[in-house]
């Protein structure tokens, strides 16, 4: 703080994805390449065109109590089951309600609510509709159970960005902590939304990867052979304080959350812009106030959708150039939505801690036009000082966030 800059550092991490039920067995998969996307066993989707999905790899009824877990959209019990871990992670900082916030995105928030619900009354009526329905569809419904369970009363916030909620989370969290509205953020995303309907139309629109037959090949980012994203389901949510306050408690640092750049294309509902990623990526690099020749490594939004990967290649080369390391681990998760940015976020955090880059998995053939030097094969070990992690949605939101060694 030396320079009049309030520093703000990550002392906490917790998730809960389709690869590990917790931070340190996602970290684990995603260094070894296992993917987490199989085929959806239901029945309903039998009809669909898509039939692979990625879902949790532990339930979070297996961990909540069951009372709870009731009265709780899938979105909002795996929202809280990272948070709990996260905070735990952290060492619970003690610290005045009035000094911390939460920040938790979403895309869509409770949809499995709101059409399950929405079938209960079609089929049996309007009485047998739960009376949890609304706190269980609304969007700010995991932002609001993380701030009761922990008495966050500086705010509790929900960016409902599409897929870049949840790294506009964590921006929004150094906002607050920088703006002195707060000491302490629990802050990211949470997404679960794997339904007929929401696959259906993703599949209309053309986005998801058809691989029913070989759904672990399915997501591949950057590879020239990619023909859409496979939709998961996860939560990631990080803790982030003050510097002088984690400090001052003895808390551990991961990684300084360095700057942030939130910026809107205002060009298309679907198809993003690279000037518009390329605005918030040097928006990043002003508020770190780093050069693109400081960042080491880039966890990159890469979807595995043909026009998007190469959309964010360009803007990348453009606004840092082709040195940094490059991964996306969407390639194993699948695409987590509102969690997505986050779960970035966290995958760069702990290279930074470890000194190792994940490899892209199905990367088997690079697309010539993807001038960038993606890790292939096997993880990449080396020093990672700065990393820069993307998020992008629909509707043109673009979130980048850098983080550095503490």
């Amino acid at each position: 703080m030396a320079d009049g800059r309030t520093d703000v550092v990550v002392t906490g991490l917790g998730a809960t994805t389709p690869v590990g039920g917790d931070v340190a067995s996602a970290w684990a998969a995603l260094l070894a390449g296992r993917s987490g996307i199989g085929p959806i066993e239901e029945e309903w989707a039998d009809g669909l065109p898509v039939r692979i999905a990625g879902r949790l790899r532990v339930e979070p009824t297996e961990v909540l109590d069951r009372v709870q877990a009731r009265r709780l959209d899938r979105c909002q019990q795996i929202a809280l089951v990272a948070a709990r871990e996260a905070w735990a992670d952290a060492g619970a900082p003690e610290t005045d309600p009035e000094r911390l916030a939460v920040v938790v995105g979403t895309g869509v928030g409770g949809v499995l609510s709101t059409l399950a619900q929405d079938e209960v009354r079609r089929t049996t009526g309007a009485r047998r509709v739960s009376p949890y329905t609304v706190p269980m569809l609304m969007p700010n419904g995991p932002a609001a159970v993380v701030s009761m369970e922990f008495g966050a009363r500086a705010g509790a916030h929900t960016p409902v960005s599409a897929c870049a909620s949840g790294a506009e989370a964590i921006a929004m969290g150094l906002d607050l902590i920088r703006l002195g509205r707060a000491d302490v953020v629990i802050a990211g995303g949470a997404e679960a939304c794997v339904h007929p309907l929401t696959i259906a139309g993703f599949a209309q629109a053309k986005a998801l990867s058809t691989r029913n037959d070989a759904p672990e090949e399915a997501s591949r980012p950057f590879d020239a052979a990619r023909d859409g994203f496979v939709l998961g389901e996860g939560a990631a949510l990080v803790v982030l304080e003050r510097a002088e306050f984690a400090a001052a408690r003895g808390a551990r640092a991961y990684a300084a959350l360095a700057g942030a750049g939130v910026t809107s294309d205002a060009y298309h509902i679907t198809a993003g812009d690279p000037e518009g990623q390329m605005r918030a990526i040097r928006a990043a690099l002003s508020s770190a106030r780093l050069s693109p020749l400081d960042i080491d490594h880039v966890h990159a939004h890469a979807t595995s959708t043909p026009p998007g990967d190469v959309t964010e290649a360009r803007s990348i080369a453009e606004a840092i150039g082709t040195h940094p390391a490059v991964t996306a681990t969407k390639s194993m998760t699948g695409h987590m939505c509102g969690a997505a940015g986050a779960m970035g976020a966290i995958s760069a955090i702990l290279s930074i801690r470890d000194g190792v880059v994940p490899a892209v998995r199905n990367l088997d053939d690079l697309d010539p036009e993807v001038k960038l030097d993606v890790v292939m094969g096997d993880p990449r070990r080396g020093r990672v000082s700065a990393a820069l992690a993307n998020a992008f949605g629909f509707g043109g939101h673009n979130a980048s966030l850098i983080l550095t060694s503490p």
